[in-house]
């Protein structure tokens, strides 16, 4: 109850950036009581603090998304207000990325490790899954089908538990984090190879460009995510008042939906065919 009460639902919907400093500390804190209750498990356990944390917050936004649909009549407007809680998610998503980022570069090796083995697993994965291409349309196409999973997952998950989609967005975010966290390393270890000591520019270089060489994409990825999990929670809430007959939810829904779909397609394009040209 403490860290739910600290940020407003009502007041982070009109200054959605304090939804980056929530994400941050929600990851610090459930990472630490991850680690100390059940430190074999850490990489999932920590997940499930970090969606505890933000649940309350994530509800109240979406379940007040529903009701504007029976009030509105105008989609255009009711896309404008999603668009402010897809910003309040998104600055969620980077908050988590961003301290996890921290802690799998700062933290001791074999600590980072144990804490993050899940996801390093799931990284190895995917990387099987789409090495060995030559052609960049079968990787454009095997990396749409497999966000496709993820989205498709996002909308169920959502639809069964409400907002059940931000357990999987979450996941992705410690995932991307170790990936972004991978790439620092490397880049930092390349660094001390060529000038024999890490200063404070390189640490912001390296970091900058760790950043970017997944966000310019992921950023997409997690916007069609988030799209596809405000859609399935839509209905759901819906479902639960007995509101389906309303034609507004329906059309908004569906139009969550389509739109999702397109950005994820853009987000894929941009991995395969924009992000190598400049992060190579």
């Amino acid at each position: 109850m403490v860290l739910e009460s600290i940020f407003n639902p009502f007041v982070v919907k009109k200054k959605p950036w304090e939804m980056f400093f929530a994400g941050f500390l929600y990851s610090i804190v459930g990472m630490l009581l991850a680690y100390l209750v059940f430190k074999e498990a850490t990489g999932l356990l920590m997940v499930f603090f970090i969606v505890i944390s933000a649940l309350p917050l994530v509800y109240t936004a979406i379940k007040n998304e529903e009701e504007l649909d029976i009030k509105s009549n105008k989609e255009w407007l009711l896309l404008k207000e999603h668009s402010k809680v897809l910003t309040f998610l998104l600055f969620l998503f980077l908050g988590v990325t961003l301290a996890l980022v921290l802690a799998y570069v700062f933290l001791p090796q074999e600590t980072a490790h144990t804490v993050f083995n899940l996801q390093e697993k799931a990284i190895k994965g995917v990387n099987s899954n789409v090495q060995g291409d030559v052609v960049k349309g079968d990787i454009l196409t095997r990396i749409f089908i497999n966000n496709l999973k993820v989205l498709f997952f996002c909308l169920l998950f959502s639809f069964l538990y409400g907002t059940g989609a931000i357990f999987i967005l979450t996941w992705n975010a410690s995932v991307v984090a170790v990936a972004i966290g991978n790439l620092i390393k490397l880049e930092l270890s390349k660094t001390a190879t060529l000038v024999g000591f890490n200063t404070l520019s390189s640490y912001f270089g390296v970091t900058t460009f760790g950043f970017f060489r997944y966000m310019t994409h992921g950023i997409l990825e997690m916007a069609a995510y988030f799209l596809a999990g405000i859609a399935g929670s839509i209905i759901s809430i819906a479902m639960i008042k007995h509101n389906l007959d309303n034609d507004n939810i329906m059309t908004d829904t569906l139009d969550l939906i389509v739109i999702s779909l397109g950005i994820l397609f853009v987000a894929g394009i941009v991995e395969v065919y924009i992000t190598p040209i400049f992060f190579a």
